[in-house]
This record gives C-alpha cells, sequence and structure tokens, in this order.
C-alpha cells in the first residue's frame, strides 16, 4: 500500500535534502548513524510531489506568459498553472495537496496540458488519480507470484531470432528470459546476481560493474528509475516493488536522488551502447512492445546496424554463445 512510502530526510554538503523512498521491510532499516528522520508517505505526497516537481521545470517563458515580479522558488507560480488549466487557484491548490480523489479525466486533460507533461506523465497522473479512487486495483490484472515461466512457444519464438538479443522483463526490471544472443550480451548480470531472477535495476546501482557495461552509466541510471517510478504508479500496491525500491534506496545515494525526482518514461525505441568483454563496444537500436499475452510484461529486441562495427561484434558474440552452448552441451552427454 501507498502508506508504507516514506520520504528520508539527509543534510549533505549543500543543506537539506529531501529525497522520496519505500520502505524496505525485509532488509535493513534506515534507521542509525546519518540516517536523518522517517516519515509516513501516502498517495497524496505522491501526487503533491509529482505535481509540483513538474511546475518546477517549466518557466513562464516556456508556456507563452510574460515573467511578473520576482520568483521565491523556480518554476511557474500555481496561480499561473491554475490558469493555464482553466481552473480556480484555489481548486489546483487542492489539487496539488494531493486531493486527486473523484476528479474528472477532463480536468485531469487540463492539467496535463497546463503543466506541458508528455505521454509517459499524463499516464502517470491518471494512474495516480486512479490509486487516490482506489480504482487502481480493478484496472490493474492480476499480480503474478514471485516466479514466472515462459511458456514454451514464448521460448520457441525467442529462439526464432537468431539476429540479435531478445529478452522479456518485467515493470521492476526483473529479467524473466532471453534468447541465446541476450543471455550471452547480459552474462555479467546473470554471473554477478545475488539471487535466482537478473534485476537491472539492482545490478546498475548496487553492482560497480555496471559502469563498465553502461559506457553511458548516467542516463541508464536515470532510464532504469523512471521505469521503476512509472510501473509503481501503475501497480502502487505491488509489494515486491515497494522492497526492492527500499532496498535500491537505502543502499544507493545516486538511486535516492534520482528516485526523489518523480521522473517517469515509456520504455518504447531507441539506441543504448553497451560494453561487452568479450566483444568490446555495442552500439544497439531497440525496440520494445507489451506482451498482450502476459499484461506487465515488455518484451525488448535488439539489434545493430548493418555492415557496422557492431553488427560485427554481435556476429561474433553470436558465434562465442553458440561454440559455449555446445562445448556445454558436449560436457552434459559425457
Amino acid at each position: 500500500m501507498l502508506q508504507n512510502w516514506h520520504v528520508f530526510h539527509a543534510t549533505g554538503d549543500r543543506g537539506r535534502e529531501e529525497v522520496t523512498l519505500v520502505r524496505c521491510t525485509s532488509r535493513a532499516s534506515l534507521t542509525g548513524r546519518g540516517a536523518g528522520s522517517v516519515v509516513g508517505m501516502d498517495n497524496r505526497s505522491e501526487v503533491r510531489e509529482f505535481l509540483s516537481s513538474r511546475r518546477a521545470k517549466l518557466t513562464p517563458g516556456d508556456v507563452g506568459l510574460p515573467d511578473v515580479g520576482q520568483r521565491r522558488v523556480p518554476g511557474l507560480r500555481r496561480g499561473e498553472v491554475a490558469s493555464l488549466a482553466g481552473v480556480s487557484v484555489e481548486y489546483y491548490a487542492k489539487l496539488e495537496r494531493g486531493a486527486l480523489g473523484g476528479v474528472s479525466a477532463s480536468v485531469l486533460d487540463a492539467i496535463a496540458r497546463a503543466l506541458r507533461l508528455d505521454d509517459a506523465e499524463r499516464s502517470h497522473l491518471f494512474n495516480l488519480a486512479q490509486a487516490a479512487d482506489g480504482t487502481s486495483n480493478m484496472l490493474r490484472p492480476r499480480r503474478r507470484g514471485r516466479s514466472w515461466t515462459p511458456r514454451p512457444s514464448l521460448t520457441w519464438v525467442l529462439d526464432s531470432i537468431t539476429g540479435g538479443p531478445a529478452l522479456v522483463r518485467n515493470g521492476r526490471m526483473d529479467l524473466l528470459a532471453t534468447n541465446a544472443l541476450g543471455r550471452a550480451m547480459h552474462s555479467s548480470l546473470y554471473e554477478r546476481s545475488p539471487g535466482p531472477v537478473p534485476n537491472f535495476a539492482r545490478y546498475t546501482f548496487l553492482d560497480e560493474d555496471s559502469h563498465r557495461f553502461y559506457p553511458d552509466w548516467d542516463t541508464a541510471a536515470d532510464t532504469a528509475v523512471a521505469i521503476l517510478r512509472t510501473e509503481a504508479g501503475r501497480d502502487p500496491h505491488d509489494a515486491l516493488m515497494h522492497d526492492l525500491v527500499g532496498e535500491l534506496a537505502t543502499r544507493s545515494t545516486d538511486f535516492r536522488r534520482r528516485w526523489s525526482s518523480h521522473d517517469v518514461r515509456l520504455h518504447g525505441a531507441g539506441t543504448k551502447t553497451f560494453h561487452h568483454t568479450a566483444v568490446a563496444d555495442l552500439e544497439l537500436a531497440y525496440e520494445s512492445v507489451d506482451m498482450v499475452s502476459d499484461p506487465g510484461l515488455t518484451l525488448t529486441i535488439y539489434a545493430a546496424e548493418p555492415a557496422s562495427p557492431s553488427a560485427q561484434a554481435l556476429a561474433l558474440l553470436g558465434s562465442l554463445a553458440a561454440t559455449t552452448g555446445h562445448e556445454a552441451s558436449a560436457a552434459h552427454h559425457r
């Protein structure tokens, strides 16, 4: 439940910092030296921090308004957002205090337009409103347990993809299934995983090896947190997500700082660069699609530009993976 979420306060070199995190009920406590104070957080806090953080990112010039008077804090004033959305200042202030329960879709749309929310941010706002209404459980497919096994047909489909890595993950960024190239590309993630199911976010923030694997580590870290934040908005009652975010927030300053920004994203397509221990750099395009047959899961397929150095490196990785597979099979039969 969202009432299990907390706000962690810590004082650093630049003054008082406030970051949002989830209490981890089965791991190390935040109490102790340097932990600061911990206070309860519910859906209203999520709404307040999300809306205020989006407002702080805009300037009057961004929305075509004159910049009048001195501003005590960056961003638009509540009255300016209210004017853009066509609602009263009092009403918008009420919404930003977290009272999204019962708000109509038209008002949410107006707020989204006023704050210049992108598709991911708009969806997140609607998810927060559904959680405030108590309807998020009814709109969300039943969650799976801790284990998930791919159907044989899904395994066949993954294995039929031979030109590039392919993988299936959930919203918590657990790596659930891959083809042969996908497992070869993420060999370090599998080898260094502390549990039976590798997790991209845990690897990114808790394993120094991730800085080697992701040459642009900051972008990879930003993306991982935004995906987790988006998933948390979709399913605010996921206890496993609470545990994961609590663990990361407890153990990683980099994660806590990014989590407090309330950034979200839809992970659809783009280009990523990886550094593999066997074949060096790989610059790969990717396409991600939601799996209709398995709601909550995402299939991602990577590909290299034809005839590029990355294509040659990917072919070499595939050859190495095939050789390793044949050797393992032969050893098994012996």
